[in-house]
């Protein structure tokens, strides 16, 4: 069980729940203020579920490929890979990737039920974007693109799917608000890329931190934390938020050890504990966010 744990990748499932999480809070708040129907309490925990799967079956998609590509060796500076490591065969690895996904597909044909079947096709395109992540002919993950899908897929996608899954419709503030938590679940990939640098280059894998080099990937970090900040107050004056959204701002602080970390150390060990620190300032800003907006409602 701790093996297949590490081979979830605990400290990387922040990046699943968060946006769940402030999806359904906008949509409680719609609910509770407008009185938009009822809360389906179903749907969130069904959008949660898939969202975790999702995750872990990437990671584990992740976690086969780049054992069978050569991209993880002895030399990497992140935890144990369990495929590369010889822990578990790669074909149980990859039964167990199809296991996780079919979970999440699950999930999927429940909220399509709950929401139409415009769920479906999200949760399709959602797995099959953890698929190609680093597997199939092009894996786009070696080429720079990763962030990109987690900003996409684990901010846009998600935050505004679970705000539909609730209410069918999409609005301007989730909208909003899924740019600043795509950021800083995109920033948690930063760090991982930063910390595989040297490993990634020698091995082929031209992630945007091989391509920007280490001092640009630090700065991005930097401006990604940031700019999501700095979102929060512009999303809720756009779109006519409450000022209780602002408590999220409350998470800064938390920022300040990955960001000196990412500055200054260039260590495995650092930057592991600079990886956790940031699901962290991700899991904090999430609750915090969603906090807000549920206050304001009340």
């Amino acid at each position: 069980m701790r093996i297949w744990v590490m081979a979830a990748r605990p400290r990387t499932l922040p990046a699943a729940i968060a946006p769940v999480l402030v999806g359904t809070a906008v949509a409680w708040a719609a609910i509770e203020t407008d009185g938009d129907g009822g809360f389906r309490v179903g749907a969130f925990v069904a959008a949660l579920v898939g969202s975790i799967f999702i995750q872990i079956g990437t990671n584990l998609a992740n976690d086969y490929s780049d054992a069978k590509r050569g991209a993880d060796t002895v030399e990497r500076l992140g935890p144990v890979r369990v495929t590369a490591a010889g822990l578990v065969a790669p074909r149980r690895v990859l039964v167990a990737t199809w296991v996780a996904f079919g979970v999440a597909l699950v999930a999927g044909l429940y909220l399509a039920w709950v929401a139409g079947p415009v769920i479906l096709a999200v949760g399709a395109a959602s797995i099959l974007a953890g698929i190609l992540y680093t597997g199939g002919p092009r894996p786009y993950g070696y080429e720079g693109l990763g962030e990109a899908f987690v900003f996409v897929f684990f901010g846009l996608v998600a935050v505004n799917g679970s705000y539909f899954v609730q209410l069918e419709r999409l609005d301007l503030l989730p909208a909003l608000l899924s740019v600043p938590v795509g950021l800083l679940t995109s920033a948690i990939l930063v760090v991982n890329n930063v910390r595989d640098i040297d490993t990634d280059a020698r091995a082929g894998k031209r992630t945007l931190a091989v391509r920007l080099g280490r001092g640009r990937a630090v700065l991005l970090f930097e401006v990604m934390v940031i700019a999501a900040f700095v979102l929060v107050p512009v999303s809720l004056a756009l779109a006519d938020g409450s000022a209780w959204g602002l408590l999220a701002l409350a998470a800064a602080p938390l920022a300040i050890g990955p960001v000196r970390a990412m500055r200054t150390r260039t260590d495995g060990p650092a930057l592991n504990v600079a990886l956790a620190a940031t699901g962290r300032l991700l899991a904090a800003f999430a609750l915090l966010l969603s906090l807000g907006l549920v206050i304001a409602a009340a």
